[in-house]
């Protein structure tokens, strides 16, 4: 903290347009230079979603947020558009699962704006584990499937559901557990996408780390507890910033050459690329803890087991089955280039749900694009989104 203090307060006085070594290629040399220590050491906030609005028939339409439930480790929260409130909209509801993995559910600012238009959108906003007080309980892989079903029933039945990555799970083992009981929170649509339905098919650097290491590693190497003075204190937490080494690890050469290209861009003056730069960091490196129950469980059942894939997954004892889905189309989709998820990994769920007629599935690979592209970005804009919306709409009401 000191040092970002001593950065920032470095990079104001050399870039202070009164200060004339502001103007000198070495004033703009060191600004930029102590720009890049200020980014690498400060402690980045929960991004806002930002969706103030959203075009509907080519006119614009506000849009706010609204928490509709709120537990302990997530709020499910909805994007309310004009025409919300009092029923003049008919659009499918649809609740998007963001993943729970470091960063927050602003991540999936892209994937809500793109779906805004044509549905009334709910998501998980899930709650960094260092603000829970210890008295609020602990939170596993079980806990996370009671949280799906319970928003399920707070959107009510008849809704779609959309999850982005380690979701997919999740959302497949809650719509299993409602199918069986026939009960009427089953969705209409299941969307699964760059999902680890089944690891063991073109596993992925995070999957092989998963594999060639023992729990009690990953106990011991990644568990922290959370200090002082968060209100989470003591609470043993999987820490953001370890999750996300590890992601910048895996592309460190791209994270290197970005960072130097702002300082170039610095140098030359180039605002506006050094602004996008901020914003896609300002929303990367803000990340959040996981609680350890969770992560630890989700490493042996998801990564090192597979046992979903398998069949040997249990929720508080009951068999997870996905063969009983039979009344929720799926659609699963990947990445091409996915180098988390990989290509496979979450087309496997097509099989798992084995009762569900050709009509009520669908599968779509993107070419070219990673794991990030297959929710944010111009494919995912202009080719992803618009099959699922298809999609939703050929399975509702």
């Amino acid at each position: 903290m000191p040092l970002r203090f001593a950065a920032e307060a470095g990079k104001m006085m050399l870039s202070h347009p009164a200060n004339p070594i502001s103007y000198t290629p070495v004033g703009r040399a060191l600004s930029a230079s102590l720009e890049l220590v200020e980014g690498a050491t400060r402690h980045y906030q929960k991004p806002a979603f930002g969706l103030d609005s959203t075009e509907i028939d080519g006119v614009e339409v506000p849009v706010h947020e609204e928490v509709v439930a709120r537990l302990p480790f997530c709020q499910l929260k909805r994007f309310v558009r004009a025409g919300d409130e009092n029923g003049e909209m008919e659009h499918p509801r649809l609740l998007i699962v963001a993943p729970l993995s470091g960063h927050y559910a602003t991540l999936l600012r892209d994937t809500a704006r793109a779906m805004l238009p044509d549905h009334d959108v709910y998501i998980t906003d899930w709650r960094n584990a260092s603000r829970v007080p210890l008295r609020d309980g602990g939170f596993d892989l079980d806990d996370y499937i009671d949280y799906l079903m319970d928003f399920l029933g707070v959107i009510g039945p008849g809704c779609h559901t959309l999850a982005v990555c380690q979701p997919s799970v999740p959302l497949l083992a809650a719509v299993s557990l409602l199918s069986v009981a026939d009960d009427p929170r089953v969705p209409l649509t299941m969307t699964l996408m760059g999902g680890p339905i089944d690891t063991r098919i073109n596993p992925t650097t995070p999957n092989d780390l998963a594999q060639d290491h023992t729990l009690e590693w990953f106990e011991r190497t990644v568990i922290q507890r959370v200090p002082a003075p968060n209100p989470g204190y003591m609470r043993p937490v999987y820490p953001g910033f370890l999750q996300l080494s590890g992601f910048m690890a895996m592309n460190l050469d791209r994270h290197v050459g970005a960072h130097m290209r702002l300082y170039h861009n610095l140098l030359k003056g180039d605002g506006d690329s050094a602004d996008q730069h901020r914003a896609f960091y300002d929303e990367y490196l803000a990340v959040m803890d996981l609680s350890a129950e969770y992560y630890l469980q989700t490493i042996v059942k998801v990564f090192q087991e597979h046992q979903l894939a398998v069949g040997t997954f249990h929720y508080r004892d009951q068999l997870i089955d996905p063969s009983a889905i039979t009344k929720c189309a799926l659609m699963t989709v990947e990445g091409g280039k996915d180098d988390i998820s990989g290509v496979g990994q979450t087309r496997a769920a097509q099989d798992l749900c084995s009762a569900l007629p050709d009509t009520m599935r669908m599968h779509y690979e993107q070419p070219d694009v990673g794991h990030y592209g297959v929710f944010n970005g111009r494919r995912w804009r202009q080719e992803i989104s618009p099959r699922i919306k298809t999609f939703i709409a050929q399975h509702g009401d």
